[in-house]
């Protein structure tokens, strides 16, 4: 059963508790932060107490996506608060291992996150010890950018090894995605498809969200 995830990077962040809701109530699977700390991206979004209001108002599994450089100052904190799923950039990490586990034994789904130049193969040494991998649609950094196709050969190759060593894993991608490609996301081996302006720039989220579901 295929995930939508609504990125909060779209929403309208004077209202955000008033669009969580709406969200929510549109069907959303799962609420998706992008946190960026204007090193890593150039651009800042939500620091440590906004993650935490969300997760205390959140009905639906939160999602924390770190584009930051230096992730372990975030892991603790988030696995305390026992955020649903977090993942961190490959490229930003040198010890990914030791900060997987900070993470599963506070029981957080533990995730690796990849730019679209990244090779997937990168990552193939610590698959066996992933819940998700995020592959990114879109360079990181800000949202409405148009998607860049060559991630699907990448969800292809991931989802092949993955069925092999690790079948439970779940492949979530960001970036661009809309109805228009989230039929061949899905058919491609993506389990979780990220959703922001696609969503937040109608009047209709539910509608949007359906329209993704029904591939």
């Amino acid at each position: 059963m295929i995930k939508i995830a609504s990125s909060l990077l779209s929403a309208n962040f004077v209202r955000l508790e008033e669009e969580i809701n709406n969200i929510q109530q549109a069907g959303a699977d799962i609420l998706h932060l992008d946190i960026m700390d204007g090193h890593f991206v150039p651009n800042l979004t939500f620091g440590l107490p906004v993650i935490k209001q969300i997760k205390d108002i959140a009905q639906i599994p939160v999602d924390v996506h770190l584009m930051v450089t230096n992730p372990d100052v975030y892991l603790e904190t988030l696995g305390k608060w026992n955020i649903d799923y977090v993942s961190f950039h490959q490229e930003a990490e040198s010890h990914i291992h030791r900060q997987l586990k900070v993470l599963q034994e506070k029981g957080v789904k533990a995730g690796i996150a990849l730019n679209p130049a990244t090779p997937v193969e990168t990552i193939f040494p610590v698959i066996a010890d992933l819940d998700f991998v995020l592959i990114m649609s879109v360079n990181p950094g800000f949202g409405g950018q148009s998607f860049i196709p060559l991630v699907y050969k990448k969800i292809e190759i991931l989802r092949k090894l993955a069925d092999q060593i690790n079948p439970d894993l779940e492949i979530e991608v960001d970036g661009g995605v809309n109805n228009i490609n989230a039929a061949k996301l899905i058919n491609t081996g993506a389990d979780i498809l990220v959703a922001g302006s696609f969503v937040f720039g109608s009047d209709d989220y539910k509608k949007q969200i359906q329209s993704l579901r029904n591939k």
